[in-house]
Protein backbone atom coordinates (compact mmCIF):
# COMPACT_ATOMS: atom_id res chain seq x y z
CA UNK A 1 0.00 0.00 0.00
CA UNK A 2 3.45 2.05 -0.38
CA UNK A 3 0.73 3.78 -3.03
CA UNK A 4 -2.08 4.45 -0.61
CA UNK A 5 0.31 6.32 1.56
CA UNK A 6 2.14 8.64 -0.69
CA UNK A 7 -1.48 10.10 -1.79
CA UNK A 8 -2.29 10.92 1.89
CA UNK A 9 1.54 12.38 2.43
CA UNK A 10 0.74 14.42 -0.41
CA UNK A 11 -3.02 15.43 0.68
CA UNK A 12 -1.54 16.44 4.12
CA UNK A 13 1.22 18.59 1.86
CA UNK A 14 -1.46 19.94 0.40
CA UNK A 15 -3.88 20.74 2.80
CA UNK A 16 -1.26 23.27 4.26
CA UNK A 17 0.16 25.43 0.99
CA UNK A 18 -0.67 29.02 0.50
CA UNK A 19 -3.18 29.80 -2.05
CA UNK A 20 -0.99 31.88 -4.47
CA UNK A 21 -4.74 34.17 -5.80
CA UNK A 22 -5.78 36.53 -3.69
CA UNK A 23 -9.69 36.06 -2.68
CA UNK A 24 -12.22 38.73 -3.49
CA UNK A 25 -14.91 36.44 -2.01
CA UNK A 26 -14.95 34.50 0.84
CA UNK A 27 -18.52 33.28 0.80
CA UNK A 28 -19.25 29.84 0.39
CA UNK A 29 -21.34 29.07 -2.54
CA UNK A 30 -23.54 26.08 -3.87
CA UNK A 31 -23.21 25.28 -7.06
CA UNK A 32 -24.29 21.86 -9.73
CA UNK A 33 -23.39 21.31 -12.52
CA UNK A 34 -24.69 18.35 -15.05
CA UNK A 35 -22.13 18.62 -18.16
CA UNK A 36 -23.85 15.12 -19.92
CA UNK A 37 -27.33 14.36 -19.65
CA UNK A 38 -27.90 12.17 -22.67
CA UNK A 39 -28.83 9.77 -25.15
CA UNK A 40 -26.80 7.58 -27.23
CA UNK A 41 -27.47 5.68 -30.36
CA UNK A 42 -25.33 3.21 -30.60
CA UNK A 43 -24.44 -0.57 -32.08
CA UNK A 44 -25.42 -3.33 -29.33
CA UNK A 45 -27.78 -1.13 -27.55
CA UNK A 46 -28.86 2.54 -26.83
CA UNK A 47 -27.57 3.99 -23.95
CA UNK A 48 -28.20 7.01 -21.13
CA UNK A 49 -25.41 8.86 -19.67
CA UNK A 50 -25.27 11.06 -16.70
CA UNK A 51 -22.01 13.31 -15.69
CA UNK A 52 -22.05 16.05 -13.66
CA UNK A 53 -20.68 17.82 -9.99
CA UNK A 54 -21.79 19.34 -7.30
CA UNK A 55 -19.29 21.67 -5.51
CA UNK A 56 -19.77 23.73 -2.28
CA UNK A 57 -16.86 26.38 -0.49
CA UNK A 58 -15.56 29.06 -1.83
CA UNK A 59 -12.61 29.95 -4.23
CA UNK A 60 -10.20 28.31 -2.06
CA UNK A 61 -11.52 25.81 -0.56
CA UNK A 62 -13.98 23.60 -2.04
CA UNK A 63 -15.71 20.32 -1.43
CA UNK A 64 -16.84 18.53 -4.32
CA UNK A 65 -18.83 15.39 -5.29
CA UNK A 66 -19.15 13.90 -9.30
CA UNK A 67 -20.78 11.19 -10.29
CA UNK A 68 -20.59 9.45 -14.12
CA UNK A 69 -23.08 7.08 -15.13
CA UNK A 70 -23.58 5.03 -17.96
CA UNK A 71 -27.07 2.78 -18.00
CA UNK A 72 -27.47 0.25 -21.11
CA UNK A 73 -30.90 0.90 -22.08
CA UNK A 74 -31.91 -2.51 -24.03
CA UNK A 75 -30.81 -4.33 -21.16
CA UNK A 76 -31.69 -2.65 -18.53
CA UNK A 77 -28.65 -2.29 -16.32
CA UNK A 78 -25.70 -0.22 -15.77
CA UNK A 79 -22.45 -0.67 -17.21
CA UNK A 80 -20.82 2.01 -15.13
CA UNK A 81 -21.61 3.93 -11.77
CA UNK A 82 -18.03 6.18 -10.58
CA UNK A 83 -18.60 8.22 -7.85
CA UNK A 84 -16.35 10.75 -6.29
CA UNK A 85 -15.53 12.78 -2.85
CA UNK A 86 -12.72 15.37 -3.30
CA UNK A 87 -11.27 17.88 -1.27
CA UNK A 88 -9.92 21.13 -3.79
CA UNK A 89 -7.83 23.89 -2.83
CA UNK A 90 -6.56 26.88 -4.84
CA UNK A 91 -3.12 26.58 -5.52
CA UNK A 92 -3.15 29.57 -8.63
CA UNK A 93 -5.59 31.50 -10.00
CA UNK A 94 -6.66 28.75 -12.42
CA UNK A 95 -5.53 25.95 -10.54
CA UNK A 96 -6.91 23.63 -8.00
CA UNK A 97 -5.35 20.70 -6.20
CA UNK A 98 -7.60 17.79 -5.14
CA UNK A 99 -7.81 14.39 -3.05
CA UNK A 100 -10.52 12.43 -2.07
CA UNK A 101 -11.86 9.27 -2.58
CA UNK A 102 -14.07 7.18 -5.45
CA UNK A 103 -16.19 4.35 -5.52
CA UNK A 104 -17.17 2.62 -8.44
CA UNK A 105 -20.69 0.63 -8.05
CA UNK A 106 -20.24 -0.82 -11.81
CA UNK A 107 -18.76 -2.81 -13.17
CA UNK A 108 -18.18 -5.41 -10.68
CA UNK A 109 -16.28 -6.16 -8.93
CA UNK A 110 -16.80 -3.37 -6.70
CA UNK A 111 -13.47 -0.93 -6.01
CA UNK A 112 -12.49 1.94 -3.64
CA UNK A 113 -9.96 4.11 -4.60
CA UNK A 114 -7.77 7.17 -3.25
CA UNK A 115 -7.54 10.26 -5.36
CA UNK A 116 -4.91 13.03 -5.73
CA UNK A 117 -4.11 15.51 -8.82
CA UNK A 118 -5.14 18.84 -10.23
CA UNK A 119 -7.68 20.77 -12.04
CA UNK A 120 -8.16 24.00 -14.01
CA UNK A 121 -7.48 26.05 -16.67
CA UNK A 122 -4.21 24.96 -18.77
CA UNK A 123 -2.49 27.66 -21.30
CA UNK A 124 -5.15 27.99 -24.71
CA UNK A 125 -8.05 28.02 -22.06
CA UNK A 126 -8.69 23.99 -21.97
CA UNK A 127 -10.13 22.99 -19.32
CA UNK A 128 -8.03 19.66 -17.49
CA UNK A 129 -8.72 17.48 -15.01
CA UNK A 130 -5.76 15.15 -14.50
CA UNK A 131 -6.39 12.36 -11.41
CA UNK A 132 -4.04 9.33 -10.17
CA UNK A 133 -6.43 6.51 -8.41
CA UNK A 134 -5.17 3.98 -5.72
CA UNK A 135 -7.01 0.96 -5.50
CA UNK A 136 -7.75 -1.05 -1.89
CA UNK A 137 -5.84 -3.43 -3.67
CA UNK A 138 -2.43 -0.76 -4.18
CA UNK A 139 -2.88 -0.63 -7.99
CA UNK A 140 -2.36 2.47 -9.52
CA UNK A 141 -4.16 3.88 -12.20
CA UNK A 142 -4.26 7.72 -13.76
CA UNK A 143 -7.01 9.28 -15.87
CA UNK A 144 -7.24 12.76 -17.80
CA UNK A 145 -9.61 14.68 -19.02
CA UNK A 146 -9.86 17.48 -21.66
CA UNK A 147 -12.48 19.81 -23.18
CA UNK A 148 -12.30 22.98 -25.19
CA UNK A 149 -14.88 25.60 -26.01
CA UNK A 150 -14.94 26.89 -29.66
CA UNK A 151 -17.65 29.74 -29.60
CA UNK A 152 -19.38 29.86 -32.95
CA UNK A 153 -21.59 32.67 -31.98
CA UNK A 154 -21.97 33.77 -28.94
CA UNK A 155 -24.61 31.40 -28.20
CA UNK A 156 -23.56 28.13 -30.08
CA UNK A 157 -20.53 26.36 -29.18
CA UNK A 158 -18.38 23.61 -30.30
CA UNK A 159 -16.77 21.30 -27.74
CA UNK A 160 -14.33 18.75 -28.41
CA UNK A 161 -13.72 16.62 -25.51
CA UNK A 162 -10.99 13.65 -24.51
CA UNK A 163 -10.89 11.19 -21.70
CA UNK A 164 -7.48 8.94 -21.23
CA UNK A 165 -6.91 6.16 -19.19
CA UNK A 166 -3.72 4.31 -18.20
CA UNK A 167 -2.88 1.31 -15.72
CA UNK A 168 0.40 0.82 -14.04
CA UNK A 169 -0.66 -2.97 -12.78
CA UNK A 170 -3.52 -5.85 -14.08
CA UNK A 171 -6.72 -5.93 -12.67
CA UNK A 172 -7.82 -8.97 -14.63
CA UNK A 173 -11.14 -8.70 -12.27
CA UNK A 174 -12.65 -5.55 -13.71
CA UNK A 175 -10.92 -6.27 -17.58
CA UNK A 176 -7.93 -3.88 -16.79
CA UNK A 177 -4.23 -5.06 -18.03
CA UNK A 178 -1.12 -2.56 -17.65
CA UNK A 179 -0.62 0.05 -19.90
CA UNK A 180 -3.36 2.47 -21.64
CA UNK A 181 -6.28 0.89 -21.26
CA UNK A 182 -8.53 3.36 -22.47
CA UNK A 183 -9.56 6.74 -25.25
CA UNK A 184 -12.83 8.36 -25.01
CA UNK A 185 -13.31 11.26 -27.57
CA UNK A 186 -16.16 13.22 -28.70
CA UNK A 187 -17.41 16.97 -30.46
CA UNK A 188 -20.93 18.26 -29.42
CA UNK A 189 -22.68 20.93 -30.53
CA UNK A 190 -24.55 23.13 -27.90
CA UNK A 191 -26.75 25.88 -28.21
CA UNK A 192 -27.33 28.04 -24.73
CA UNK A 193 -30.69 29.27 -24.97
CA UNK A 194 -29.74 29.96 -21.22
CA UNK A 195 -26.58 29.45 -19.91
CA UNK A 196 -28.10 27.41 -17.33
CA UNK A 197 -29.78 25.31 -20.09
CA UNK A 198 -28.40 24.21 -23.14
CA UNK A 199 -29.14 21.09 -25.54
CA UNK A 200 -27.00 19.78 -27.88
CA UNK A 201 -26.23 16.99 -30.33
CA UNK A 202 -22.95 15.18 -31.50
CA UNK A 203 -20.92 12.49 -31.97
CA UNK A 204 -18.81 10.00 -28.85
CA UNK A 205 -15.91 7.34 -29.90
CA UNK A 206 -14.93 4.93 -26.96
CA UNK A 207 -12.15 2.78 -27.73
CA UNK A 208 -10.33 0.22 -25.49
CA UNK A 209 -6.60 0.05 -25.36
CA UNK A 210 -3.34 -2.54 -25.61
CA UNK A 211 -4.24 -5.62 -23.70
CA UNK A 212 -7.21 -4.12 -22.20
CA UNK A 213 -8.69 -4.71 -25.70
CA UNK A 214 -7.96 -7.81 -25.77
CA UNK A 215 -9.15 -9.15 -22.19
CA UNK A 216 -12.89 -6.58 -23.34
CA UNK A 217 -13.10 -8.70 -26.39
CA UNK A 218 -12.56 -12.12 -24.87
CA UNK A 219 -15.45 -11.18 -22.57
CA UNK A 220 -17.78 -10.72 -25.22
CA UNK A 221 -17.67 -6.85 -25.65
CA UNK A 222 -17.21 -4.78 -28.43
CA UNK A 223 -13.76 -2.94 -27.33
CA UNK A 224 -15.10 -0.07 -30.21
CA UNK A 225 -17.82 1.68 -30.15
CA UNK A 226 -19.33 4.80 -31.74
CA UNK A 227 -22.06 6.84 -30.97
CA UNK A 228 -24.41 9.57 -31.87
CA UNK A 229 -25.24 11.89 -28.82
CA UNK A 230 -28.83 14.04 -28.39
CA UNK A 231 -28.73 15.73 -24.65
CA UNK A 232 -28.47 18.80 -22.46
CA UNK A 233 -25.75 20.65 -19.98
CA UNK A 234 -27.43 22.09 -17.11
CA UNK A 235 -26.21 24.67 -14.32
CA UNK A 236 -28.01 25.11 -11.19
Amino acid sequence: MKYLSLVLAAGFLMAALPAQAEMSDDDVFAALFVNRLEYRVQPGGDMAVAEGQLRIGNDEHKLVGKADIDYLISSGRYEKAEFQLRYQRMVSDFFDLHIGVRQDLKPSPNRTYAVIGASGLAPQWFEIDASAFVSEKGDLSLRLDADYDILITQRLVLQPALTLDAALSDDRDTDIAAGLTSLETGLRLRYEIEREFAPYIGVNWERKLGATSSLVRTSGEDPDILSFVAGVRLMF
